[in-house]
């Protein structure tokens, strides 16, 4: 299999770090090249990241070693890669209009960004739960006048720690659901030496989280149409998120009435039973169990549990019924595995076998 050459922008900040991280003898994508900001460019990754290199993994010398350019330059993009993943810290609006000038110059785009996850013919993607969304390319293609070039984005990472979790529960037709989300600093691009702040301390307050993780989850289950993307309607999502003192992993207690209500026997085995189209298709970063329940009471914890399935597992724990809901439980997701770009790896591979993305 000749494999995809793919190219990183925005290579030197935590989710850029992450993305060459997994890309290292993937089997469908070589990384081929690496972009960010003007001063940045012209430097080898190892010069231009220097001490901000925050994987646990040492920086391969490989890497190191490669140039970096500036992603300005879209004639350079178009001739050395296939795709890009794109993980820049930029304005919102600089951000959605940068992506779709990719897009025109017929280079096809996997966001983490959240800019066009708004976007009604943007599909996003979370692979296990909505891989037909793909089909709203088309009417993207048509009204940006490309052949090729296309954005795709995956959601926000908070939503990866209950959205899983519902998603096998959909045919007892949720209809409120609460959740609190305890957010790890690394969302936020920090570690504990960067941010000292945050010991021994939570903030109550994460800018546009909220909004994110109540009208993300609608997206994502809505419904295609001639306009684009329909958002599910017949949900209500209320959402409180906080930024706790952990590296890696979100955490969400989630609080869920249903019009239908099932016994904690049909939960467990639904989530136990659930399979989509990653484990179908045995794409290279898909969990082979997507959703591991602890009976532990005590579990999932973050430092425990965040690694479950190489990151890229949902876990959950603590079914209990509640006396205002119907259920109540716990999920964790490692936020820049699954909830960043791992999911941003798997929303491309599946692309790949879909056939969206090519030579």
């Amino acid at each position: 299999m000749e494999k995809l050459k793919v190219g990183v922008v925005g290579a030197t900040g935590m989710v850029g770090q992450r993305f060459i991280t997994l890309l290292l003898d993937h089997p469908y994508f070589e990384l081929t090249a690496l972009y960010a900001s003007a001063r940045s460019a012209g430097k080898s990754y190892g010069e231009a990241v220097g001490t901000r290199w925050k994987m646990t993994v040492p920086l391969p010398e490989k890497i190191a070693a490669m140039p970096v350019y500036d992603a300005a330059e879209l004639n350079g993009i178009k001739s050395r890669v296939d795709f890009v993943f794109c993980a820049v810290n930029m304005d919102k609006g600089e951000t959605r209009a940068f992506e779709e000038t990719l897009a025109k110059a017929e280079i096809p785009v996997v966001s983490n960004n959240s800019a066009h996850r708004g976007t009604p013919d943007v599909p996003m993607i979370m692979p296990e739960i909505n891989p037909d969304h793909t089909a709203i390319i088309d009417q993207q293609k048509k009204r940006l006048g490309t052949k090729r070039g296309f954005i795709a984005v995956k959601p926000n990472c908070s939503i990866q720690s209950y959205v899983p979790l519902l998603h096998p529960l959909m045919r007892f037709e949720p209809s409120e659901v609460f959740v609190t989300t305890y957010q790890a600093i690394s969302g936020a691009g920090k570690t504990f030496a960067d941010w000292p702040e945050i010991l021994d301390n939570v903030i109550p307050y994460i800018g546009g989280e909220e909004e994110k993780s109540e009208k993300e989850p609608l997206k994502i289950w809505g419904a295609l149409t001639e306009k684009g993307i329909e958002p599910k309607k017949d949900l209500v999502l209320s959402a409180q998120c906080l930024r706790v003192p952990v590296s890696d992993g979100h955490m969400a207690a989630s609080f869920v009435k249903f019009k239908k209500k099932p016994t904690k026997e049909e939960i467990l085995a639904a989530w136990r039973d659930y399979r989509g189209e990653p484990q179908k298709l045995e794409l290279p970063s898909a969990p082979k169990q997507f959703i591991t329940y602890f009976e532990d009471d005590f579990r999932p914890q973050s430092g425990l549990d965040r690694m479950t399935e190489n990151g890229m597992g949902i876990c959950a724990g603590r079914l209990r019924e509640d006396p205002i809901f119907d259920w109540k439980f716990v999920g964790l997701s490692h936020n820049t595995l699954r909830g960043a770009a791992g999911g941003a790896v798997e929303v491309a591979e599946l692309l790949y076998r879909q056939g969206w993305l090519s030579k």
